[in-house]
């Protein structure tokens, strides 16, 4: 399970650097093979692959509103490797299509993670507290 976030900075070939305290986890359940793709808000989804497939699949067999889906997860998704420098190297198209130009986050949201422009992070999150919809989320967590 993946959690937390790290402030990262992509190197000038779009690289970033996987954190340490992910890279055990991650070589143990997939061998160091991602799969990233775009994310409808803007983010990109990175994956462990092993997960990438479950998602996928799921995506695969749906009838209601697949295509759609299939066009943004499967269509836009490119399998990397961790190299041996801990690096992961971001396409550009996807680089392009999230605004990740050098000062990024990585979240950790469970079985994936989410990469993100740093500034277009905070500016989501202030955007969704705003709009009150995690109130009852909240309050359904005792919060």
């Amino acid at each position: 399970m993946f959690q937390g976030g790290s402030a990262l900075t992509l190197d000038g070939k779009g690289r970033m650097t996987v954190p340490s305290r992910h890279r055990e986890l991650l070589s143990a359940m997939a061998q160091d093979k991602l799969t990233i793709t775009k994310h409808p808000n803007r983010c990109l989804l990175v994956f462990p692959r092993p997960a990438w497939e479950q998602f996928r699949d799921k995506i695969m067999a749906m009838n209601a509103g697949g295509d759609v889906l299939r066009r943004l997860f499967v269509g836009s998704a490119v399998d990397v490797e961790i190299d041996s420098g801990s690096r992961v190297l971001i396409a550009p198209e996807l680089r392009a299509w999230a605004g990740l130009e050098r000062e990024v986050m990585l979240v950790g949201t469970g079985h994936r993670f989410e990469l993100w422009d740093s500034a277009r992070l905070a500016a989501h999150e202030e955007e969704e507290l705003a709009k009150g919809e995690v109130t009852q989320a909240f309050a359904d967590l005792g919060l």
